[in-house]
């Protein structure tokens, strides 16, 4: 593969950050992954709306970024989990490009709520509840790298985003099934950035904490959220379009030779 990498400067981005540029962001329809769609559309790139069953959810958001610029985004459901239909997702995505993704947001998580009262303990907690979690981050992450790959090729470079979380740093609630799943995902990330980086590709996990609000922290207590914004040096807890935010940063030409690292974005409340 020729390394383009090295020479991709932000002067080649044209009237935004990342003009240009293809993204595929799963799970991106609803709660973090809809904020994530937006702040690519919002920098110039085009955007591929994965979702697995918010069928209503990705048409409103695609609508959404078209109306602010013609073919900003498409929607595309499967569940990637299942080669088979990661597969048909490329396929499907790289025919309304005209063109290989770039960049691969891997933000797509197995149902879950951020509930501390109603979360299984240590000695009931079942291992198809890490089978699940696992599935939904590491198996996941696993297909949709294996299926850009080629197009990476073509592009000759690439960029690789997984979602991860500050629980396993900072495991104030255990969730034992969720934050282990989290962890696997950092160890496949660096092991990646490792096996990938001499074609180009760099891969990095941008890391958060509870943010207000999602679907899956909807279930949190106030007062949780309130002593989390205590314990943070900026007094109060990270948004959804915060955190997105960040991700623009490893999607960019500033990071083109940063790999296999783990930004935490969570108002300082974890310095690692």
């Amino acid at each position: 593969m020729q390394n383009r990498a090295a020479t991709q400067t932000s002067s080649s981005t044209g009237s935004g950050l990342l003009s240009g540029q293809r993204v595929l962001v799963t799970g991106g329809a609803r709660g973090l992954g809809q904020e994530l769609s937006r702040v690519f559309v919002r920098e110039g790139a085009q955007v591929v709306v994965n979702y697995h069953q918010s069928t209503d959810a990705a048409h409103r958001l695609v609508d959404e970024l078209n109306a602010e610029r013609s073919d900003a985004a498409k929607a595309v459901q499967a569940d990637v989990t299942d080669p088979a239909q990661v597969d048909v997702l490329f396929t499907t995505a790289e025919n309304a490009l005209d063109a290989p993704v770039t960049v691969v947001v891997n933000n797509a998580l197995a149902s879950f709520a951020f509930d501390g009262d109603a979360r299984p303990k240590a000695h009931e907690i079942g291992w198809d509840r890490f089978a699940q979690q696992f599935d939904g981050s590491v198996k996941a992450a696993l297909y949709t790298v294996q299926h850009a790959l080629p197009g990476f090729a073509r592009a000759g470079f690439g960029r690789i985003i997984n979602i991860g979380t500050n629980l396993f740093q900072h495991p104030v609630v255990p969730y034992h099934d969720y934050t282990a799943s989290k962890a696997a995902l950092l160890s496949l990330t660096r092991t990646l950035a490792h096996d990938l980086g001499p074609d180009g590709i760099t891969v990095n996990m941008l890391s958060g904490g509870l943010l207000r609000t999602t679907d899956a922290s909807a279930a949190t207590p106030d007062v949780v959220f309130d002593a989390i914004a205590q314990g943070t040096p900026l007094r109060r807890v990270t948004t959804p379009a915060e955190f997105a935010d960040a991700a623009l940063f490893f999607a960019s030409p500033w990071s083109r030779s940063v790999t296999g690292q783990n930004l935490i974005v969570d108002g300082g409340l974890v310095m690692d």
